[in-house]
């Protein structure tokens, strides 16, 4: 007689998300910019939300943060469904998510090394000489020690990027969300900027958002790649089920952005 086998252990549980849309919908009056989205965002993964202007790739990114609430459907940001939170719990939200908007939002009136300070100086859980050591140390990981002390208006846009990045991680944040990092930047400086982002994705293993217009971009930081199109999800694989996809949208969106590319100038 065959012994009985042992039974085999309890599976672990699936880790939530910590980004998520669950048929989300949004609208503007009568223009509809997403319309019933679902994906999710693993602990840790870096997803990039690809698209034409006015699908929704930048209205995604504010629905993390709450700065927007969907008109259908939950958003989970840090592993909570924060569709109903009020405005106290939405700080709290700030402290484990941040964003690095498109215009950089930096304040014109402090110093780099300021502006990358005060998200530690508002927490006041650190003395002036540790702020000091912090900031110190973003800076050189992004390699921008030596604009510490100049003001916003002499930088460039790219550089503003790159402080905007610094101030986005003094936050010492879990998950990070970038708008459009790389447009109206010069080719050489987005291919800086796509160096000190890939630098933050080895080094700090935040969990990202990525929205762009880049493929290139896409290709280089993204673990999984999104397509949005007339407000609806079109497609969500690795780059690798991206390339091999037959879907005709995404295919001529690959294509036309290569040409868009190749227009502006070679890159690595």
């Amino acid at each position: 007689m065959a012994a009985a086998s042992a039974p085999s252990a309890p599976s672990a549980p699936a880790a939530p998300p910590f980004f998520a849309f669950e048929h989300v919908s949004k609208a503007f009056g009568a223009n509809r910019v997403l319309e019933d989205v679902s994906f999710t965002v693993a602990r840790g993964e870096t997803l990039c939300i690809m698209g034409r202007s006015g699908v929704g790739k930048s209205v995604s990114l504010r629905l993390f943060m709450g700065f927007l609430k969907p008109d259908q459907g939950r958003v989970i940001a840090a592993e909570n469904d924060i569709t109903d939170w009020s405005e106290a719990q939405l700080t709290r939200l700030h402290e484990k998510v941040t964003m690095v908007f498109q215009s950089g939002a930096l304040f014109d009136s402090l110093t780099v090394g300021e502006n990358v300070a005060f998200p530690l100086e508002q927490r006041g859980s650190l003395s002036e000489e540790e702020i000091a050591t912090v900031v110190d140390g973003l800076l050189d990981m992004l390699e921008i020690r030596r604009y510490r002390d100049e003001l916003p208006a002499r930088l460039s846009t790219g550089m503003k990027r790159a402080v905007a990045i610094a101030r986005a991680l003094a936050a010492r944040p879990e998950g990070i969300l970038y708008d459009e990092p790389t447009t109206m930047v010069d080719p050489l400086m987005v291919q800086t900027i796509a160096d000190l982002m890939q630098k933050v994705q080895h080094q700090v293993k935040l969990t990202s958002v990525v929205v762009t217009h880049d493929t290139r971009l896409a290709r280089r930081l993204g673990d999984r790649v999104v397509l949005l199109h007339d407000s609806r999800l079109r497609f969500i694989g690795t780059v690798a089920e991206m390339d091999a996809s037959d879907d005709p949208v995404l295919k001529t969106f690959l294509a036309e952005d290569e040409v868009t590319l190749a227009a502006a100038g070679p890159r690595s």
